[in-house]
């Protein structure tokens, strides 16, 4: 959870997660749908996809003891070198380097490294430097205060660097470079894809969600049927559309991290439950009052949201929804 988001955000995602699956053997028991239905709104949920796959292998695989080795740990699904080295360090004491985004603040900048850290050479560079400086004793208390540093002392903006142990050594303070590193990633100007999403209600007023594909963006999610225009729903031919009327609403905006999503959200009444639609598994009727846990794309997830907030009929005809943040 941790990988690409903060921990304040982190925090209660966590502990209802802990709660729900407190051993690795219920994690491995679990339903993909039960697993993402508690990731839904922590984004990036290939790593919630990962971690589902990871348990079943620890169970399988080692008998469910978690792998005591970087290079074991490298070979589950969604740990990379500097996750597994921060397992070992931290819950085992055992001696290997991390390279974290913190970490990486604080290197580059007693180092005076420049440019952006990701970058293949200096990202070595600063492999190097990791593997140099950790120890081979108190591995854990020393990868613990490399986080802590760089969360709490050398932070992006507005560093303590009167309170840093280090500050003496910093290079980069030294020379007044504080400020420009680490470098930031180039930036691009991201591209922008559409999409015309169908929010379509049945007569006890569930929407009709589509499961999207294992791989790809929102893998295994439960989303809003989708279309390259707003005249025709998907299946509609198995679907009757009451009055055949599909009203198009104001559209939103969903930013991943390579690309803008402009979608255009379209409201339709189905006159009855169109059996032929729910032979395939990947259909469900969602009640609205988010009971049936499944796991949803965070646009879909407020779209559905605001419609519960409102009376069918005002919904329908007002032509517009809060947009998403």
């Amino acid at each position: 959870m941790l990988q690409q988001t903060q921990v304040s955000t982190v925090i209660a995602y966590y502990l209802r997660f802990i709660q729900r699956f407190p051993t690795i053997e219920d994690l491995a028991k679990a339903d993909i749908d039960q697993v993402l239905h508690l990731w839904t709104g922590l984004g990036y949920y290939a790593r919630a996809r990962n971690l589902h796959q990871a348990s079943k292998l620890v169970v399988s695989q080692h008998k469910g003891r978690f792998p005591n080795s970087v290079e074991e740990l490298e070979n589950l699904p969604g740990i990379g070198k500097s996750t597994a080295g921060a397992i070992v360090a931290l819950s085992m004491n055992i001696r290997a380097p991390i390279l974290d985004g913190n970490v990486k603040r604080v290197l580059t900048r007693v180092f005076a490294i420049q440019g952006w850290p990701e970058q293949t050479k200096l990202k070595n560079q600063l492999w190097d430097i990791a593997e140099a400086l950790t120890p081979k004793q108190r591995v854990s208390d020393y990868t613990q205060a490399m986080m802590d540093l760089g969360s709490l002392v050398c932070t992006r903006t507005k560093p303590a660097c009167s309170d840093c142990p280090v500050m003496a050594e910093c290079k980069a303070l030294q020379h007044n470079l504080i400020a420009e590193i680490p470098g930031k990633k180039p930036r691009k100007t991201l591209p922008v894809k559409s999409v015309t999403m169908f929010i379509l209600q049945n007569e006890a007023g569930e929407v009709l969600l589509e499961k999207r594909p294992p791989s790809g963006i929102w893998g295994s999610l439960w989303s809003l049927p989708e279309g390259a225009n707003s005249t025709e729903a998907p299946g509609s031919k198995h679907l009757a559309i009451k009055g055949k009327k599909l009203k198009e609403l104001d559209k939103i905006r969903h930013t991943f991290s390579h690309f803008h999503l402009d979608i255009t959200p379209v409201h339709g009444y189905i006159a009855n439950q169109a059996n032929a639609v729910m032979d395939s598994a990947s259909w469900l009727w969602y009640p609205l009052d988010h009971s049936l846990e499944v796991g949803l794309a965070a646009p879909v997830k407020k779209l559905l949201t605001e419609l519960s907030r409102h009376p069918q009929d005002q919904f329908a005809s007002r032509g517009s929804i809060k947009k998403p943040q």
